[in-house]
């Protein structure tokens, strides 16, 4: 059984704050050994399982937050921020499941962590066939792509919520109660993994009753972005549609490809939002 693992950062259980989870930040240091921690219940959840092969992708900031030697199970590793499907490189249709791992909610919700999709410079809001979508809901079109269902996500309960509409069944593991956008009630670390390992070896023991992510085609991406100037600027791009001063659309019948145009409109404005 092969399993492959995205993991952000921001999910992380105790994680309340931007400099907890960006270098050079002294707490960032701890902060990531926390990340590691989480990363490696899942790891080993799904090693109880029966698992036997993993391919971790850091998919958080620069991606270079984990330590290859420290990952569990043998699982290789793929790093930098340069990847042309971004959280979602390396996945192939030869792996059997899609881990989630502390990832956040969207932009659009009440109350999460850190919330933000993908740029929060740039994007409000994402709307993914007229459902509020994050970065869990966006990643999703890659995995339909590849014909692999998305089991596991870990992060606050927004962050579970936001993706039941597009992998429904998905095994979520809260490990913190957001209050606000900069402050959440968090499990003690040991607690998170505990739940961690525990939700990933659920997961894959009912690997039969999940199917791909339920995301109809040809689908749409609503992208409102923050001022004209960015939705201006990623109308550049071919197949992508102004609606509006600040929202744009791209529909796509081959979600691989839908995914791809709004990676590169989050690169084209990511020069000009920062």
């Amino acid at each position: 059984m092969k399993v492959f693992l995205s993991s952000d950062m921001e999910g992380t259980t105790g994680v309340v704050d931007w400099s907890q989870c960006a270098a050079p930040s002294p707490e960032y240091e701890y902060y990531r050994g926390l990340l590691q921690a989480e990363v490696n219940a899942a790891i080993d959840g799904a090693l109880a399982a029966g698992a036997t092969e993993f391919l971790v992708n850091d998919s958080h900031s620069t991606m270079q937050n984990l330590r290859p030697d420290q990952l569990h199970g043998g699982a290789g590793y793929l790093s930098g921020r340069h990847k042309p499907r971004y959280m979602m490189e390396g996945l192939d249709a030869s792996f059997d499941a899609v881990f989630y791992v502390s990832y956040h909610g969207s932009m659009s919700s009440a109350a999460s962590t850190l919330s933000h999709t993908y740029n929060p410079k740039a994007i409000s809001d994402v709307w993914l066939n007229g459902t509020v979508a994050g970065e869990s809901g966006i990643n999703a079109l890659v995995a339909l792509g590849h014909g692999v269902p998305v089991v596991l996500i870990t992060g606050d309960r927004t962050t579970g919520e936001e993706a039941r509409p597009f992998c429904p069944g998905i095994e979520a593991v809260v490990v913190k109660e957001s209050v606000t956008r900069f402050a959440a009630a968090s499990l003690h670390p040991s607690r998170a993994r505990e739940l961690i390992h525990d939700g990933a070896r659920r997961a894959l023991q009912r690997l039969d009753s999940f199917a791909p992510p339920a995301i109809e085609l040809p689908a749409t991406l609503t992208v409102r972005f923050r001022n004209g100037d960015l939705a201006e600027m990623a109308t550049w791009l071919r197949g992508v549609r102004r609606v509006d001063e600040k929202t744009v659309t791209i529909t796509d019948d081959d979600p691989l490809r839908l995914h791809q145009t709004f990676i590169a409109a989050v690169l084209l404005t990511r020069g000009i939002a920062e």
